[in-house]
């Protein structure tokens, strides 16, 4: 299989009848995720990677991309947790960012963003909203 039908297939999850005319990307199941578990990657677009992760029992998922540097966050595919399961973390530099809401709260990025993706779960999956990307 090419890498771009890999890519061809990720983007034939998307759903074609969004509640508003939008375009959501099926990510994942919901049960894929669990509470400071690891994070499921997935792609929005040609070279524009990103991930799900689930804190409190809620699913957020941001553009995988360090608000300092444009690196992926993940140390190992999938792990975004720094040591205490308390904050995601940049394995390049170790910015931390609150899970919530993707704000640095520490390191060289401080008070800037992840970029925040619209997540839903909706009938055992997780679902991103490209048409706000």
């Amino acid at each position: 299989l090419s890498s771009s039908s890999a890519a061809s297939d990720v983007y034939k999850r998307q759903d074609q009848a969004g509640a508003n005319g939008s375009t959501r990307l099926r990510v994942c199941a919901s049960s894929d995720l669990v509470d400071q578990g690891p994070g499921v990657r997935f792609e929005i677009g040609p070279d524009q990677p990103a991930f799900a992760i689930r804190s409190e029992g809620v699913v957020h998922a941001y553009l995988n991309r360090c608000a300092h540097v444009p690196v992926e966050l993940d140390w190992l595919p999938g792990q975004f947790w720094d040591d205490r399961g308390v904050y995601l973390v940049c394995a390049t530099h170790g910015a931390l960012y609150e899970p919530s809401t993707g704000a640095c709260v520490d390191g060289p990025c401080r008070n800037q963003h992840l970029r925040k993706l619209p997540a839903v779960e909706l009938e055992g999956s997780v679902w991103v909203d490209l048409s706000a990307s």
